[in-house]
C-alpha cells in the first residue's frame, strides 16, 4: 500500500511531485503542489507552483453546478463516509420478507417458528404440519386469524400480479404458490375456526 510521504512544513512542496513545470499555461515555475482536476476526479491532479495553486484553491468549489437536492446528497454521503446505510432495524432485526431470500426448503422460516418458540410463543409442535410450508409462503406465523390471511393474501396478490410486473413469468408462478397457500390456510381455518388465534 502507497503512503504519502509527509511535508516537514505547511507550505512545503510535495514530496511526492512529477518534477515538471507549472500546469498553469505561460508558467516556468516548477509544479510542486497538486489540485484534484475536478469533484469526479479526486485523484486526477493538475500541478502548479505556490502561486498559482493558492490562486486555483481561492477559486475552488466543490459544490458548483449541483443543485440544492445534489448538494444535500452530497453532504449525506460523506457523513457516512461515502459508504452505503440502511435505516435501523432494516436488516437482520426485522421480520424476513419473502422474496429477501430464496428458501425453497423453508429451512429458515423452521428456524423463525423455532426462535418464536424460544421467545416464549406458540409451541412449534403446535402449528399443523400440512400448514408449515403455506405459512412461510405467505410469511405469516402461527397461530393467526383468517382476517390476517385474507389481508396478506390481497398484499401478495397484488405484488406478484402478472399485470404488475409487465407479464414476468416468474410473478405469475410465484402467484400460483401464493395462491395455493391461501387456500390451504383459508380451508383449514375455515373448518376448524378453534385453531384461529384470539384476541
Amino acid at each position: 500500500m502507497n503512503h504519502r510521504r509527509s511535508r516537514s512544513r505547511a507550505f512545503a512542496p510535495d514530496p511526492d511531485a512529477p518534477g515538471r513545470t507549472c500546469d498553469m499555461p505561460g508558467c516556468c515555475g516548477m509544479g510542486d503542489y497538486r489540485a484534484p482536476k475536478s469533484r469526479t476526479t479526486l485523484n486526477d491532479y493538475w500541478w502548479f507552483c505556490l502561486e498559482h495553486v493558492r490562486a486555483y484553491n481561492a477559486s475552488w468549489d466543490f459544490y458548483k453546478g449541483m443543485s440544492p437536492g445534489e448538494i444535500e446528497t452530497q453532504l449525506r454521503a460523506d457523513t457516512s463516509w461515502q459508504r452505503p446505510t440502511w435505516p435501523l432495524g432494516h436488516i437482520g432485526g426485522s421480520a424476513w420478507e419473502q422474496d429477501a431470500l430464496h428458501d425453497p426448503l423453508h429451512i429458515l422460516s423452521a428456524g423463525r417458528v423455532n426462535h418464536a418458540h424460544a421467545a416464549g410463543g406458540q409451541r412449534p409442535d403446535a402449528l399443523p404440519a400440512e400448514l408449515r410450508e403455506p405459512l412461510a409462503t405467505l410469511g405469516l406465523d402461527w397461530p393467526t386469524t383468517l382476517d390476517v390471511v385474507k389481508s396478506r393474501y390481497k398484499e401478495l396478490a397484488k405484488k406478484h400480479h402478472p399485470d404488475a410486473n409487465g407479464g414476468d413469468r416468474a410473478a405469475e408462478e410465484r402467484l400460483k404458490i401464493i395462491n395455493l397457500a391461501y387456500a390451504a390456510v383459508r380451508t383449514k381455518l375455515t373448518a376448524e375456526p378453534r385453531l384461529q388465534a384470539t384476541g
